[in-house]
């Protein structure tokens, strides 16, 4: 049984938010102060979006924050589907319109072809990346991790930064950061709302077959620190 992360639970999704946006804007902060720049992961999807929005008030440093995504959908960045849409939208605005993006998807015809210059793009964010967040989905994964998928033993193991996903249980190819650069991190909050998703954890915390529910890769390990922030 893997041993369960430090686990903060919440009244309500708001109030989680709240916290969390303090926590991280803290962590950005005193980074630059200790480096003189400062590096985050955030997560797609909706669930992050109100996270995003406060967070994009914070007062900070912004032009030395360096923000790029867990993994991207390989769409345009206008789609409907695009993380990197959700991310210009509600984080790159406010005070945090100053801050330097990444996005994973880019020139080439395929994520195969195009997640080594992914890496690449990211070859001059501070590392480790000072705060990941990081979400997951009813089957357990996180990231583009998906379960039993042919590339999720290249996406845990692969030394490169970024890997090519192409899912048969969710819609369209992805890039993703590996594992290796996920927790090549100071620290990482999962964020979960909902009854279902604390099921899903729960779960994931009986065993560490990563097979089954890729994000036991993430809760198994002793590398980075992992807090859970959950409301229902």
């Amino acid at each position: 049984m893997i041993k369960e992360s430090v686990f903060k639970s919440f009244d309500t999704p708001a109030s989680l938010e709240s916290a969390l946006a303090d926590k991280i804007a803290n962590q950005l902060q005193d980074a630059i102060d200790n480096r003189g720049k400062a590096s985050l992961v955030v997560s797609g999807g909706s669930t992050p979006l109100k996270l995003f929005q406060l967070l994009s008030h914070k007062t900070l440093e912004w032009s030395e924050v360096y923000i790029t995504l867990a993994d991207e959908r390989w769409v345009e960045a206008d789609d409907k589907d695009s993380n990197e849409r959700l991310v210009r939208e509600h984080l790159l605005q406010n005070r945090a319109a100053n801050a330097k993006f990444r996005g994973l998807k880019n020139m080439f015809a395929s994520p195969e072809a195009g997640a080594a210059m992914a890496g690449e793009s990211l070859a001059n964010f501070p590392r480790p990346f000072d705060v990941v967040i990081l979400g997951m989905g009813a089957d357990g994964h996180t990231c583009s991790w998906f379960p039993c998928s042919k590339e999720l033993d290249n996406a845990l193991t692969t030394q490169e930064v970024c890997a090519a996903v192409n899912p048969t249980t969710a819609p369209h190819a992805r890039i993703t950061l590996s594992k290796d650069a996920i927790l090549n991190s100071r620290q990482i909050y999962l964020h979960l709302v909902g009854e279902a998703k604390l099921t899903v954890y729960h779960q994931a915390l009986e065993n560490d077959d990563v097979t089954k529910m890729p994000i036991r890769a993430v809760l198994a390990q002793h590398k980075t620190p992992v807090d859970v922030f959950y409301s229902a």
